[in-house]
């Protein structure tokens, strides 16, 4: 296999497609996907601490991603028996059942697609990766973290809205950036773009390349 097939996807990179085993039976992504965006998560194993608070969270949050049109995907490297009974046992005692598809990878077919295996952390467990990708299967973006610190759903849920907010506005998003805050207005790309935005008289001015909007 080429250098090329053995890199993990970036930003602007079509999301790999791929066939497996879930919890929601055999699914091809492509298929799956439709015309919704996704977030395709990975978590190191079933039956952890860590990773049990974070796939909960996520299906309490559920509603919320698909209110944005978005539907969530986990994924570890565990059989669909292990998956099925941690996801039976989640519903015991945590009270919340998993409405979205686990992926079994136990062939580590698709971890390896995604990059989401780091063999100077382990081998045989994937870290917990986050891919954002769009109705178009472009990665829109990714976020990696380790395994023992659990990620945060909120920023997940910002991050969604912030590349579709710019989409839909053509803007940019300042830091810390929340639904309701002012949006940046991309920078002028000639004089007459700096002239033009003078004459803006709603735009909040801090100099001829930073300005701000409200939507």
């Amino acid at each position: 296999m080429n250098e090329s097939a053995n890199r993990m996807p970036r930003i602007g990179d079509a999301a790999p497609d791929f066939t497996a085993q879930t919890t929601h039976g055999e699914l091809t992504f492509s298929d799956w996907q439709k015309k919704n965006w996704v977030i395709l998560f990975s978590h190191p194993a079933d039956f952890t601490p860590v990773c049990s608070t974070e796939l909960t969270e996520f299906a309490r949050r559920s509603g919320e991603f698909r209110a944005r049109g978005a539907e969530l995907m986990g994924i570890s490297i565990d059989s669909i028996h292990s998956h099925l009974a941690w996801r039976e046992n989640l519903k015991q005692i945590l009270d919340t059942e998993i409405d979205y598809p686990l992926v079994a990878d136990i062939d580590m077919k698709v971890s390896k697609l995604y990059g989401m295996l780091h063999e100077n952390t382990s081998a045989t467990a994937t870290v917990r990766a986050v891919f954002v990708i769009d109705p178009k299967r472009t990665v829109r973006a990714l976020v990696y973290y380790p395994m023992n610190v659990g990620r945060n759903v909120d920023e997940v849920l910002r991050l969604l809205t912030a590349l579709q907010t710019a989409d839909q506005y053509a803007c940019a998003t300042p830091v810390n950036w929340k639904p309701g805050d002012k949006v940046i207005v991309p920078p002028p790309k000639n004089v007459n773009d700096v002239k033009e935005r003078e004459s803006h008289k709603e735009y909040e001015r801090y100099d001829f390349y930073l300005n701000k909007k409200s939507l």
